[in-house]
């Protein structure tokens, strides 16, 4: 099975991605980056798409 790791923001670019590469069928790990951002909104839409497509995360 192919692999791939998805940049996650929680925006419309990046769910676009992940959801363009599970059709394509990779396995998905997604990555999200914590670096400051005002609106914790942001991460927990990352962390909510990520959970309703079962792909595993990580925070950085």
């Amino acid at each position: 099975m192919k692999k791939a790791i998805v940049l996650l923001s929680g925006g419309l670019d990046s769910a676009t991605a992940l959801y363009l590469a599970l059709n394509e069928g990779y396995r998905c790990h997604c990555l999200i980056f914590d670096y400051g951002q005002r609106h914790l909104r942001e991460i927990e839409a990352a962390k909510k798409i990520a959970r309703k497509v079962k792909c595993a995360f990580r925070m950085v």
